[in-house]
């Protein structure tokens, strides 16, 4: 399995923006798909966005993160991100990035590869 570490999450005041980052290792990163989720307390882990090998796809979940949102990937960099934008309180949670090896998934069933997540918070 591919290793991966979370980056960039903190506090923000609503409105702000965050962008986290996610560091792969000890596999060839452009074999894997990737995605990000978040978990709030609470509540199930949910979808937010994945990305395909190359980045030439992405997948959101439009009513979560739909224009505020953008996943990106740098596969020289063996990194992927998330730039999230006019953040809101109702944001705040821990977000996780995780691989897999097939694209159009958004089930976190389906990714076999996780981080420990970073937090986020937005203060009203």
């Amino acid at each position: 399995q591919v290793q991966l570490v979370e980056s960039g999450g903190g506090l923000v005041q609503a409105g702000g923006s965050l962008r986290l980052s996610c560091t792969a290792s000890g596999r060839t990163f452009s074999n894997y798909v990737m995605g990000w989720f978040r978990q709030a307390p609470g509540k199930e882990r949910e979808f937010l966005a994945s990305i395909s090998w190359r980045g030439t796809g992405t997948i959101y979940a439009d009513s979560l993160v739909k224009n505020r949102f953008t996943i990106s990937r740098d596969n020289a960099k063996n990194t992927v991100s998330l730039q999230m934008n006019s953040l809101k309180p109702e944001d705040t949670a821990v977000y996780y990035c995780a691989a897999t090896t097939a694209f159009g998934s958004r089930s976190q069933k389906d990714f076999g590869s996780w981080g420990q997540g970073t937090q986020v918070t937005v203060s009203p």
